[in-house]
């Protein structure tokens, strides 16, 4: 096959290494990619949020099949433009993938699903979600409605804090993501990632991770695209996964179909977990990053099996072979990150590090200029490994981490404390 990914990030370096290992993948472009995908597939040009562009590419390169890596091409309908010009394609509709574009949307549809998930408030008004955190205090989650690049989300501890969030986002902090709001209570527990393909019909779960939202060891400081990684989630149990399968997952494609909407691709199930019962945080429509990182690792080459299986609507005969191990992937950024941050420095030690099945680096935000690599985004690079263990998959990853000669980066040092 000759396949075509979308995106620039270390998930579609990490989609990219898997579905290279496969020997159904002829020729692999990725658009626009960076500097480390270009070390292992070709990288092209393309607005990869327009559709006809896309089709066009793909008419032009005799494309078999493609796989949509970010939200923002999904939620801008191109998958639909690929369907109708009859090219198979890994990814939601765009009515589908307002499950994540909308959080009132989600809301909207766990209601009518009666998935367990967190009280809340839809609110087009800063006044008004104002009064609904007065009248139920804090610690309250303050989310802007639209997509806004995992950044969105504020857990205010304080009443001051959340009011404080609502005149940021209908100030237009988050753009046009923040023009409307979803106010949640705040759920104690322990979260987890659950990660499942749909084909319309049938559900096929892929594996679980839990990934580290905060900048600073110990959980703490302002909240970013993600530290790091690690998996499978010790928390979600089979019977716990089950559970959730039976409760929100299942009930949720069942009214997504009912709706003429049907889900096709993969759906991030973000969970917290308190007393033995999985609520929804948030669904996402595409695979998490850094989570996709992990899950590539332990999958290798079957993932384009699994997601070619999903696209053609055959997962019900698809089955994933795990083997008993662990994968834990640590994020390298820049000095700054989640705030400002400088782009440009150059990178070095990357060339002496290995890549096997067991460890790679990933890249997420970098570049070549003048035959080195420099960082061209926040969260950096992505040290990635695997083990019989998680702490020797973590010592792999640290090992890796400290090779590399980048003064301008840091990266926590805890990555899977509480699982180990």
């Amino acid at each position: 096959m000759n396949i075509l990914l979308l995106g620039s990030g270390g998930r579609e370096h990490a989609l990219a290494w898997a579905v290279k290992q496969n020997p159904k993948c002829d020729r692999l472009i990725v658009a626009p990619g960076n500097a480390g995908i270009a070390q292992i597939a070709e990288c092209a040009a393309l607005d990869i949020e327009n559709g006809g562009a896309v089709a066009a590419f793909c008419d032009e390169n005799a494309i078999d099949f493609v796989i949509i890596g970010p939200e923002a091409p999904l939620a801008a309908g191109v998958a639909d433009r690929l369907r109708d010009a009859g090219i198979l394609c890994f990814g939601p509709s765009a009515a589908a993938a307002r499950l994540e574009a909308s959080k009132s949307f989600t809301k909207e549809i766990c209601d009518a699903a009666h998935a367990p998930t967190a009280g809340y408030g839809h609110f087009t008004d800063a006044e008004a979600a104002k009064a609904y955190i007065r009248a139920e205090g804090a610690p309250i989650v303050v989310k802007a409605d639209g997509l806004a690049a995992g950044k969105g989300v504020i857990v205010a501890m304080t009443e001051d804090e959340a009011l404080a969030a609502v005149d940021d986002m209908f100030s237009g902090a988050f753009g046009g993501a923040g023009a409307e709001v979803v106010i949640e209570e705040f759920m104690d527990g322990e979260e987890a990632s659950f990660f499942v393909l749909c084909d319309g019909e049938d559900v096929l779960p892929i594996g679980t991770a839990q990934d580290h939202k905060r900048v600073g060891e110990g959980d703490t400081g302002p909240n970013t695209g993600g530290m790091g990684a690690y998996s499978p989630a010790p928390v979600l149990t089979d019977a716990l996964a089950e559970k959730a399968l039976a409760e929100i997952v299942r009930p949720t494609m069942a009214e997504m179909a009912k709706r003429g909407t049907p889900y096709q691709g993969v759906l991030y199930v973000g969970l917290m977990i308190q007393d033995g019962q999985p609520r929804l945080v948030e669904y996402n429509v595409r695979f998490g990053d850094p989570e996709c990182q992990v899950l590539m690792m332990r999958l290798g080459a079957q993932a384009l099996d699994l997601m070619h299986a999903c696209a053609e609507g055959r997962l019900s005969d698809a089955r994933v072979n795990w083997a008993a191990d662990h994968a834990m992937t640590v994020v390298i950024a820049a000095n700054g990150y989640p705030g400002a941050y400088e782009k440009g420095s150059v990178i070095k030690g990357l060339d002496d590090l290995a890549e096997t099945s067991f460890e790679m680096c990933f890249h997420a935000g970098t570049s070549e200029k003048d035959g080195c690599i420099v960082a061209s985004g926040g969260r950096v690079l992505n040290v990635t490994a695997r083990g019989t263990s998680l702490r020797e998959a973590r010592d792999r990853a640290y090992a890796m981490a400290e090779a590399i000669d980048w003064p301008d980066g840091f990266y926590r040092s805890d990555i899977g404390w509480r699982a180990l």
